[in-house]
């Protein structure tokens, strides 16, 4: 039943607010049946009547005998209301106006404590019955005790009493008030909520709706959490929509290829010697690049995981720029551009040989690739606080700005067309080169102008 947010708060709520409005109507009958006004006007009462009734007495008390006394206990009793007591200095009862109808007063106790003119005292007698009661002392020690019964109004009278219907009243009218408050509160603390909900139903649909940034804090964060997770899912998904797309486009070509000449080759149309041996050279060319396209993905995928060991040592990043050098010095010298290396010694690094050889590989190769016949590609390496950094720079035409941030997106090319041809990439081999760096916690970045050449820096931790 109350398994909503809403429902929930709605009903904590409403056990706290009846919580509370019932503390206060139990407090307020109880300090009502105590009727401390009219304990009050009892002892107000109580103290004039001691007063009156202790001047009559001093001025009657040298010649009056029990009788006498007797009868005018029993008149101040009747007029005043108070029951009226002697009391002799060895303690005993001389005179009380209720010694017929009341239990005995407990006299050593009234006149073993120490009173003072005005003050108030209580006991209680054998009925459970509670008196309150003041002493006036007279002359030859005597002691005049005027006591009453203290008032306890009964519950019964709080209801019956003019005072009772405003207080039922104003507490129905709090109950409403604090519920249509609550139910604000619930709808201002879950509408937030029900909000994300909704935006989590639509990115199920593929849609995402930003949530607008309204409510508590933690909602907020909630929201705003919210938006950059779908964010996010939205571009995953397009990149998988794009992958798949490129995947199926760099597969299409070779494999069209491959069955085209496997195609002329069964059917006769390459039966000579030389037709044969370009359909075979063909297919041949055509799988291998497949192989290559098939080999990078599951680098990627291995990357994306982190599941691609690593084969950690020291590594001299002079000699392993040289290495690299030598192996894609006959491209450079076929593209005629001019390769140098400017290079620091003694630059320690700790990493996977073959893993940083393939990254540097991949770099100059695309360097290469966007750098015309006569120009000019530069490898610097120096060290900057505790990285040692490479540079790869050529003169080549540029980045244009719109695609810097993007050079290393899986298939994407620079060039547009898609021909294929010799020297044409699949476009993954700068998205492996990034993976592999960021497996061996470094970077790298490309700050390009069009018509100005490309820089690639890569920093990489140096050895401990």
């Amino acid at each position: 039943m109350f398994r909503s947010i809403n429902s929930r708060l709605l009903l904590s709520y409403l056990t706290l607010i009846t919580a509370i409005l019932g503390i206060v109507t139990l407090s307020l009958v109880f300090f009502l049946v105590r009727n401390p006004r009219l304990a009050r006007e009892a002892e107000s009462n109580l103290l004039l009547a001691a007063n009156a009734l202790h001047r009559q007495q001093v001025a009657t008390l040298q010649n009056a005998d029990r009788a006498t006394l007797e009868n005018a206990a029993e008149q101040a009793d009747t007029l005043l209301g108070v029951r009226v007591a002697l009391l002799s200095p060895d303690g005993t009862v001389l005179v009380d106006s209720r010694a017929d109808t009341e239990d005995e007063l407990p006299a050593h106790e009234i006149t073993s404590r120490p009173q003072g003119s005005a003050q108030i005292a209580e006991f209680s007698d054998s009925n459970e019955q509670t008196w309150i009661y003041t002493v006036r002392t007279l002359p030859k020690r005597f002691t005049l005790v005027i006591a009453t019964l203290r008032p306890r109004a009964p519950l019964l009278s709080f209801f019956t009493d003019e005072l009772f219907p405003p207080i039922w009243r104003a507490g129905l009218l709090a109950l409403l008030l604090s519920l249509l408050l609550a139910f604000l509160m619930t709808r201002w603390i879950t509408s937030p909520l029900q909000r994300v909900t909704a935006a989590a139903r639509n990115l199920a649909k593929g849609q995402m709706r930003a949530i607008p940034l309204d409510g508590p804090s933690e909602i907020q964060s909630l929201a705003q959490t919210f938006n950059e997770m779908g964010n996010k899912v939205i571009a995953s998904q397009q990149s998988q929509r794009d992958f798949v797309a490129n995947v199926s486009h760099e597969l299409r070509t070779p494999l069209t290829s491959i069955q085209g000449f496997a195609q002329a080759i069964l059917d006769g149309t390459a039966s000579s010697g030389a037709a044969l041996k370009q359909a075979a050279q063909v297919v041949y060319d055509e799988a291998a690049r497949m192989l290559r396209l098939v080999v990078d993905l599951l680098d990627l995928a291995r990357l994306d995981a982190g599941s691609m060991p690593l084969d950690m040592q020291s590594i001299d990043v002079k000699g392993l720029l040289r290495e690299v050098i030598e192996k894609t010095t006959p491209l450079a010298n076929n593209a005629k551009i001019d390769l140098s290396l400017d290079s620091e010694g003694g630059i320690k690094i700790t990493g996977d040989h073959d893993r940083l050889t393939q990254v540097f590989t991949n770099i100059f190769e695309n360097a290469f690739k966007h750098t015309p016949a006569g120009g000019r590609v530069k490898i610097l390496a120096t060290t900057e606080r505790g990285s040692a950094i490479v540079i790869v720079s050529d003169t080549g035409p540029g980045i244009p700005p719109e695609e810097v941030k993007r050079i290393f997106e899986r298939f994407y090319q620079v060039d547009k067309s898609r021909k294929a041809g010799a020297g044409r990439g699949s476009g993954l081999g700068l998205s492996i080169a990034k993976q592999i760096l960021k497996a061996h916690h470094a970077t790298i970045h490309v700050e390009s102008q069009p018509g100005a050449g490309s820089r690639f820096i890569i920093r990489l931790p140096l050895a401990q």
